[in-house]
């Protein structure tokens, strides 16, 4: 094919593509709706069985090309929440909730009429979050104080079934609505706050944008105090003064976890930054009981959850654990803002090894506060996870991918020296923050770095089975630090 016949046809196909989406633009191609406003009403009724109050209510319109006859949600999880039935209108006409067969924490809900194309309606949902009963360690909230943490605690709209489908998401901006008792303190996600009371209670609206991610509340009768050191300002919101005294220590060691993330990772914002350190309100009730598969890394065997970020920039604590298992429950989560997680869509989407990052962050902010010892362990309890022999022909197992991935970036520091790595991880996040990175991202910043041919060295770690002969043997039978700029050596 000669230049002027490619050039023709790159042309062709880039007009063909062009007149596609146009075209998407204006018509749809599958089954879909769009939200097209929606409003979020959380009210907390303080009792000796204090409640939380959740309404939704969407304004929708049918933008697919077919009429709908009903439509999929997914309910807040049972094995976290505890709730009664919820209840849902269409119009204000009931609609009753069938449990889908794909997921039993999707329900369908059926239309008494069929949804024709262009035509809007309003959904109303509403459900009860109620306190865990004796005995179970659901999330629970005190009769003075509660939290909902930035994920699935309200129904969630699903798309429409089908090719092509669309739906599900909400507009570019919306409000969240929070009542609480008067002489509460609130934080909640959002912008642009209006305040108003009436009848010994206070409503605060607040717009919530996409940029946003999922909402996030917390209120209560707290003791707000801070803690004050060269950009940061950490907020210790407490159930009464005197456990504010003992926030005081996580949140220094936080303070000192972040800094060694802005040595790691480059800087996460400009200027001074917030952080907000709350007591739970009801301890015993206040995490999530499954661990994140990287977790068994991190903290030694038997520990228990002690923190837990609520959104980005706020940690719910049980301030009785102590400084290191704090930050070790939560740093995970807080590196997550250094990593760009929070603006990147691929968050959850990521595969080893890049998805051993925060794990391993979480080693590096613990190690800033115990001391160097945590690297030595954390390494030895994650190679106690990849088996010394291993059969090349079949393919590893996830949980040892797990653990050979969060092996793998200490590999890197082993090979390049600390200060190497640093810059490399700080370059590639500066290039990719707001657009996601993936394994090709890390080898073109380390290789912009070293000049060396990197993508070799992450295939002899990553695509041969177990882990180099030589890397085991240092952390294996040597008891005290690895020495200084040791060099890796292939499998």
């Amino acid at each position: 094919m000669t230049t002027i016949n490619r050039h023709r046809l790159s042309c062709l196909l880039a007009a063909l593509a062009a007149a596609f989406y146009a075209a998407a633009c204006t018509a749809a191609f599958g089954p879909g709706y769009t939200i097209e406003k929606q409003e979020i009403q959380v009210h907390f009724v303080a009792d000796s069985q204090p409640a939380i109050h959740i309404v939704a209510v969407y304004h929708l319109r049918n933008t697919g090309n077919r009429p709908l006859s009903s439509l999929e949600l997914r309910l807040p999880g049972r094995r976290r929440f505890n709730f009664a039935d919820p209840q849902a209108d269409w119009d204000g006409h009931a609609l009753t909730f069938q449990t889908s067969s794909e997921n039993p924490r999707n329900v369908m809900l059926t239309f008494p009429e069929s949804w024709t194309v262009s035509t809007n309606h309003t959904l109303r949902l509403s459900v009860e979050l109620q306190t865990a009963p004796p005995g179970q360690f659901n999330f629970s909230f005190a009769p003075d104080a509660f939290f909902l943490p930035a994920e699935g605690w309200s129904p969630q709209l699903l798309p429409a079934r089908g090719a092509f489908a669309t739906g599900g998401i909400p507009p570019d901006s919306w409000l969240l609505t929070v009542s609480v008792p008067e002489g509460f303190l609130t934080r909640a996600s959002g912008h642009k706050p209006k305040k108003s009371r009436s009848h010994g209670e206070q409503e605060i609206r607040l717009v919530q944008r996409a940029t946003d991610g999922y909402p996030f509340v917390i209120a209560g009768r707290y003791s707000a105090t801070q803690f004050n050191a060269a950009q940061e300002t950490i907020n210790l919101w407490s159930r009464s003064p005197e456990n504010a005294a003992a926030l005081r220590q996580p949140a220094a060691a936080l303070l000192t976890a972040s800094h060694a993330y802005d040595v790691m990772f480059g800087k996460r914002t400009h200027g001074a930054s917030q952080l907000w350190m709350v007591e739970c309100p009801v301890p015993d009730n206040c995490f999530t009981t499954t661990a994140s598969n990287y977790a068994q890394f991190i903290s030694p065997p038997g520990s228990k959850v002690s923190a837990e970020m609520a959104s980005s920039d706020t940690v719910m604590v049980d301030f009785r654990s102590g400084a290191p298992d704090i930050v070790a429950a939560v740093a995970p989560s807080l590196a997550a803002s250094w990593l760009g997680y929070g603006q990147n869509p691929g968050f959850f989407e990521q595969v080893p090894p890049l998805s051993a990052l925060p794990a391993f962050a979480a080693s590096t902010g613990r190690e800033a506060v115990i001391g160097s010892q945590v690297r030595t362990d954390t390494i030895r309890r994650a190679l106690a996870a990849v088996p010394p022999q291993a059969d090349p022909h079949k393919p590893e197992d996830a949980a040892v991918l797990r653990a050979k991935s969060v092996l793998f970036f200490f590999a890197l520091q082993d090979r390049y020296g600390q200060d190497v790595f640093n810059k490399a991880l700080s370059h590639m996040l500066d290039a990719r923050r707001g657009g996601g990175f993936d394994l090709d991202d890390l080898i073109a910043a380390f290789e912009q770095e070293t000049h060396q041919n990197v993508a070799e060295f992450v295939r002899q770690w990553m695509k041969h089975p177990g882990v180099p002969n030589d890397f085991r043997a240092r952390y294996e039978i040597t008891s005290g630090a690895f020495a200084s700029n040791p060099k890796e050596t292939t499998p």
